[in-house]
């Protein structure tokens, strides 16, 4: 599996050259494709050859450009990511409402599960109160569990005033770091021949990403995590690496310590496997270390 994930974040030129990224800067560095994962180019002073953005789609390596505050702004997508495309996307359509309805409400109830178990790790008496939520969840999250929990969640983690709409460092570190995770995800829908517009529950109109928004949702509280363990009184470059190099942190699942990169490949397929077979069971899901 590709593992890697290459941040160029200064004036540099990359082409191809023998199944090798040249990246040409003060110095020249030579990097196997087949080791990479994805590519973020945080500087808008970089050049690329048309070669080398055909080979990296051909590959299915995520490349990820950031605007001129190195912010993520767009990405390369490939139009086919899948030998069988056409027949992955008519399945994909003919999913089942009561399965995407199951496989929801298993991806809303781990998403809380996942939230309770960092307030956990953080000795908040506000866990119990997600625990409880857990067991009020009803088909769909029809009652909004999912909602309520997040309020509880971010006021333990960030304090009483916190909201999600404040403009701040603290929201502006999760903006970024949830974008690095949507990528990834957007990256194995594609690989795996389904389409990103057509989601589960997120169902906007104006959103490209419905799909991925759905399936990430367990993976948040990575970001959330190191957010507040950065303790963030500024954000620039160094603080966005930091959450960058989330996808090359470890986590459990299937019983083996895998890089965040390589387990959304694993929850990715079992997520299909559950939609294809109509069986919410199928679904993987990592696991945090108490």
């Amino acid at each position: 599996m590709s593992w890697r994930t290459i941040v160029i974040s200064k004036r540099a030129k990359l082409d191809l050259q023998l199944g090798y990224m040249v990246v040409r800067s003060e110095e020249v560095t030579k990097i196997v494709l087949s080791e990479i994962s994805t590519i973020l180019i945080e500087s808008t002073a970089v050049s690329l050859t048309t070669g080398l953005l055909a080979e990296l789609s051909k590959r299915k390596i995520k490349v990820i450009f950031c605007d001129e505050k190195r912010n993520p702004s767009s990405e390369l997508v490939s139009y086919y990511g899948s030998h069988d495309t056409s027949n992955k996307v008519r399945k994909q359509i003919a999913w089942k409402q009561n399965t995407k309805e199951a496989v929801w409400t298993e991806i809303v109830t781990e998403k809380i599960r996942k939230q309770k178990e960092i307030l956990e790790i953080l000795g908040k008496e506000e866990s119990e109160i997600l625990s409880s939520y857990i067991k009020e969840i009803t088909w769909n999250d029809g009652t909004n569990r999912e909602g309520h929990a997040a309020k509880v969640y971010f006021n333990a983690l960030f304090g009483l005033d916190f909201t999600r709409t404040e403009d701040n460092y603290i929201n502006a570190g999760l903006n970024y770091g949830y974008s690095i995770i949507l990528s990834a995800f957007t990256r194995e829908i594609v690989a795996n021949g389904y389409i990103t517009q057509l989601g589960l529950f997120h169902d906007n109109m104006f959103n490209q990403f419905n799909l991925a928004s759905d399936l990430m949702e367990p993976f948040r509280v990575l970001i959330d995590q190191k957010v507040l363990q950065m303790k963030l009184i500024d954000f620039e470059h160094s603080e966005k690496m930091q959450l960058v190099d989330i996808l090359n942190q470890e986590v459990l699942i299937d019983g083996k310590n895998q890089y965040v990169n390589n387990a959304i490949k694993i929850y990715c397929k079992s997520v299909f496997d559950a939609l294809n077979d109509d069986d919410s069971s199928l679904m993987r899901f990592y696991r945090i270390e108490l």
